[in-house]
């Protein structure tokens, strides 16, 4: 799942623009220094904190020492027990409120001799009975200890009372606690936080702001160079890119100008490469289209010359049927003819009002004779098949049609091409269907492509043809296929009404 998470966040980032990524890294870093150094000013605050405390709770053990001290010479520093321990008896309290804080005393048994506040004894804060490790302190040693109590945060420093003429000899303990509450201590936590929070904010403004013009500036001169990307192009002069620094950046440039010189000397490469293979495909296109309606015409004259030498009664007719088709397909040769020896694309479409059904029903009288393949129309009469298209280009992807169907039936099998026109809603649909070879399904998607055939001889170019025919009337060609069983195509155009 995590995994998950961490790649789609690195995908988002990827597609972001450069400029934003270094914008946001360098926000990150600023935000990531922000913390480190806001969590060790936390944790320093804390500890110089601490250490105020303490060094406090010294300077007033100390001034309660000079105290004591004084009065054991007022009273002839005298290290009796019993005098001692009447001497802090009585001057406790004394002694707690000149220094505002309070005192505890111990006898030389670690047992509690005298406390300025009783109270914190009764409470269980503190024990009547020192333990071994204060005991150990001797002379001018110090403990400090720190407890917790509840909501009370407690220093604590413990120092031997003694004379100054002898001072191994330890007279009694002295305590001083020293008390913070937790809400204290959080507020002066809070004060330093929000204090760290406001210079940090306006830091961060300030920051952020420098951070945008910086990614703004190290991006300008990349952004340059991606504009004039942008329009470079293999059809028009481009101008290099001048840029004064000797950086990374100039580097790119210099790498962008040279570019720009092999650019154009490719560009003059592949135009007269283009122009030739344009040349080469006009002239197998052309040729293709020439060839289709040759050997059907051909077929047409040899079948006129025999009527004619057998004398068939019917002959005038067959020459009339005939004779009339073929001139359609000589006047189509003509315009593609004209077209190539003027160096032009295939002839431009010359749109008007044609009937698909006569257009389809020449295209059949060309191959009425063809051998081994038996062709029927199926067409319903009531409709009226007006169409807006080229009459020409629509008459050669028809013969296309039909040549590839009679070309798909091997020699030792009887043809049979069964083609009909219906209207479907808005759409005349045709459909070719022969009984030939069938198409392998791994040539489906090639069945289209220029120069592709599955024929042994041809240039592949009339199916690609009559695809472009068709979509250029808004029209669409589609094919079903079985091996060894048969091959039906489609062709759906808009109608007028």
């Amino acid at each position: 799942m995590y995994y998950w998470h961490d790649y789609f966040g690195i995908m988002r980032m990827r597609n972001l623009s450069l400029r934003t990524r270094i914008y946001i890294s360098m926000i990150a870093l600023i935000l990531f220094s922000f913390l480190v150094t806001g969590g060790v000013a936390t944790y320093r605050f804390n500890k110089q904190n601490q250490e105020y405390h303490s060094n406090r709770l010294i300077r007033k053990e100390n001034t309660v020492v000079k105290t004591v001290n004084f009065l054991l010479e007022q009273n002839g520093n005298k290290d009796s027990a019993v005098h001692i321990n009447d001497l802090l008896t009585n001057h406790v309290m004394d002694i707690s409120a000149m220094n505002d804080l309070d005192i505890n005393f111990f006898n030389t048994d670690g047992k509690l001799l005298v406390s300025s506040h009783t109270n914190y004894f009764d409470q269980g804060i503190f024990v009547f009975q020192l333990d071994e490790e204060i005991m150990q302190i001797n002379g001018d040693e110090r403990l400090v200890k720190s407890y917790k109590a509840d909501t009370l945060s407690i220093l604590s420093t413990y120092r031997t009372i003694h004379t100054k003429d002898n001072p191994s000899k330890t007279l009694a303990y002295m305590n001083i606690p020293y008390f913070q509450t937790d809400e204290n201590l959080q507020q002066d936590l809070n004060g330093f936080l929000k204090t760290l929070a406001q210079v940090y904010g306006l830091f961060f403004i300030l920051a952020a702001l420098f951070a945008y013009f910086i990614s703004n500036y190290i991006t300008k001169s990349l952004k340059t160079i991606t504009d004039k990307l942008k329009v470079t192009s293999f059809e028009k002069t481009n101008n290099p890119i001048e840029w004064e620094s000797d950086d990374e950046i100039g580097q790119l440039v210099n790498e962008y100008n040279r570019m720009l010189s092999e650019l154009e000397s490719s560009a003059n490469k592949l135009a007269k490469t283009e122009r030739d293979a344009a040349w080469r495909e006009m002239a197998k296109q052309v040729a293709h289209e020439i060839k289709n309606p040759l050997t059907p015409m051909k077929l047409n004259l040899q079948y006129l010359q025999k009527s004619m030498d057998e004398k068939s009664p019917d002959w005038e007719e067959k020459f009339k049927r005939s004779s009339a088709s073929l001139i359609e397909q000589i006047d189509t040769l003509s315009s593609i003819a004209s077209a190539f020896s003027n160096f032009a694309q295939m002839p431009k479409s010359r749109m008007g009002e044609i009937n698909i059904r006569e257009v389809l029903e020449n295209s059949l009288e060309l191959f009425t004779e063809s051998e081994n393949s038996k062709l029927s129309f199926n067409v319903d009469e009531s409709v009226n098949y007006d169409f807006n298209g080229d009459k020409d280009q629509i008459t050669r992807v028809f013969n296309n049609l039909i040549k590839n169907a009679i070309q798909s039936i091997p020699e030792e099998r009887n043809g049979v091409i069964d083609i009909e026109l219906i209207k479907k809603g808005f759409q005349f649909i045709i459909s070719f269907q022969d009984n030939g070879q069938g198409i392998p399904e791994e040539e489906f998607e090639k069945i289209f492509v220029p120069n592709f055939t599955t024929k042994s001889t041809g240039m592949g170019l009339g199916l690609a043809m009559v695809k472009k025919i068709v979509e250029n009337h808004n029209g669409k060609v589609w094919f079903n296929s079985e091996l060894n069983k048969g091959t039906t195509f489609f062709i759906s155009l808009p109608s007028k009404n």
